[in-house]
C-alpha cells in the first residue's frame, strides 16, 4: 500500500468517526448529514471555511451553494479546479439557522480538522473568513487585518503556508470584495510552487477523536447517524477524487 493510499484509507476512517459524532448535542440532533469535506485526498491546497449551510447539510458536501460556485470560478481564474483541492470547514455540522459557530463547537470539531490537515498533507492552507483564520492562526486578528498575508504556520503536526482570504460569501453580499478575493487568490500559484516548509519533529500521533469519553455526548450514536447501520464508506459518499 502506498503512502497516499494509506492516508486516504485513514481519512475515510476519520470520516466514519465524524459521521457518528455527538460532541455537540444541538448540532447532532438538528443536522441531516455530517459535512466532513471533499476534494482531492492528496491535495497541495486545502480551503477551510466556516460551517455548512442548508445546501451543504442536504447534500453532504461543502461549498455547493452560491459561495461554492464563486469559489470554483475564482479557482478557474488561477488555473485550478475543484478536483485539485480539498475543501472543508471549521465545523462539520450546520449550526441552526446558519448562526455563527460557538467557541465550544469549534473546539469540539478541531481534532477532526487537524487530522484532515495531517492526512491530506497540503502545502498551502487557505482560510476563508474570520472563524477559520482565527482558529488556524491562533490569535484574534480579524480577517480584514491579515487577509492576503501569507505566512508559515505549524497546524497540529503539519507546517504549511497559510493564506487568509475573505469568505466568498463576503463578495456575494458586498460586490466590492470580489476584487480583494481575486487579488488574494492570485497568490496561490506562486505559493504552491514554493518549497514545502520544514516540518516539525515527529512525535506520538494524537489520540483519535472519540465519543466514548466525551462529556458532551448526549445523543445516541444511532440517532445522530440517522439509523442503526453504519454510513456507506465509498469515495463517492465522502467526495474524494
Amino acid at each position: 500500500m502506498t503512502d497516499a493510499t494509506q492516508r486516504r484509507e485513514e481519512l475515510k476512517a476519520v470520516w466514519e468517526q465524524a459521521s457518528r459524532c455527538t460532541r455537540c448535542p444541538q448540532l447532532a440532533a438538528a443536522r441531516q448529514t455530517v459535512v466532513f469535506g471533499s476534494g482531492n485526498a492528496d491535495a497541495d491546497l486545502m480551503f477551510v471555511g466556516e460551517a455548512p449551510g442548508r445546501s451543504e447539510d442536504e447534500q453532504g458536501h461543502p461549498f455547493v451553494g452560491r459561495a461554492g460556485k464563486l469559489l470554483e470560478q475564482l479557482l478557474g481564474e488561477v488555473g485550478l479546479q475543484r478536483e485539485d483541492v480539498f475543501i472543508n470547514n471549521t465545523l462539520n455540522c450546520r449550526p441552526p439557522d446558519n448562526r455563527d459557530p460557538h467557541p465550544v463547537e469549534i473546539e469540539n470539531c478541531q481534532d477532526y480538522l487537524l487530522r484532515k490537515i495531517e492526512l491530506v498533507e497540503p502545502r498551502v492552507v487557505c482560510t476563508l473568513g474570520n472563524f477559520a483564520t482565527k482558529l488556524l492562526r491562533g490569535d484574534n486578528a480579524g480577517i480584514t487585518k491579515v487577509r492576503g498575508q501569507a505566512e508559515i504556520r505549524v497546524i497540529g503536526r503539519r507546517a504549511v503556508r497559510l493564506l487568509p482570504i475573505l469568505h466568498p460569501a463576503a463578495a456575494l453580499y458586498t460586490p466590492a470584495n470580489l476584487e480583494k478575493l481575486r487579488e488574494d487568490m492570485a497568490q496561490l500559484p506562486e505559493l504552491l510552487g514554493l518549497p514545502l516548509p520544514d516540518q516539525p519533529a515527529a512525535r506520538e500521533p494524537p489520540r483519535e477523536p472519540t465519543n466514548a469519553d466525551d462529556p458532551l455526548r448526549a445523543v445516541p450514536e444511532s440517532e445522530a447517524a440517522g439509523g442503526d447501520e453504519p454510513p456507506p464508506r465509498g469515495d463517492d459518499q465522502l467526495g474524494l477524487f
